[in-house]
């Protein structure tokens, strides 16, 4: 059986070019474009150099990547702030920048979307004891990284 050969690249023209393809994609972080990079072996001043031209030509741009991903995860995955916010850490994108892209979440959303997301998995539990229910329940939501308190508010509010 082969293993997969990686990808060598020595000149930092094409490096440049497959990088600025990388980015055009779809929006990513700098720490990803650094790692896809390395991968390519190349030398460390060439990656921070590629890195640089493509902050320079606005197709890195870490904080449209940080809302972007915070935009995308609420909206398709329905993911809390918290999950979220661990997901942009990963990305190793800057606490301040973090902070600034969970604020395009509106609260009003938020709080529907929590609400929506526990009415689906309640219809779904088949448990009978108030007590167990409520903590299936309120383990489910944290699961999905929303917050302990807004959890609690909701299922008060139901009747959950």
């Amino acid at each position: 059986m082969e293993t997969a050969k990686k990808i060598r690249i020595t000149d930092l023209n094409v490096a440049r070019a497959k990088a600025e393809h990388y980015c055009a994609y779809q929006e990513r972080s700098q720490q990803e474009v650094r790692d896809k990079l390395y991968d390519w072996r190349l030398w460390p001043d060439g990656v921070e150099q590629i890195i640089s031209y493509l902050i320079e030509e606005n197709f890195l741009n870490e904080e449209r990547f940080a809302k972007a991903y915070v935009q995308g995860k609420f909206n398709q995955k329905q993911w809390g702030r918290i999950k979220i916010k661990m997901g942009l850490k990963l990305k190793r994108v800057s606490p301040a920048l973090i902070k600034k892209a969970l604020l395009i979440i509106d609260v009003d959303d938020y709080l529907n979307t929590l609400t929506r997301l526990i009415e689906k998995k309640a219809a779904t539990i088949a448990e009978k004891d108030s007590f167990k229910r409520r903590y299936k329940l309120q383990q489910y939501a944290m699961s999905r990284g929303y917050e302990a308190d807004l959890i609690s508010d909701v299922l008060k509010a139901n009747d959950l």
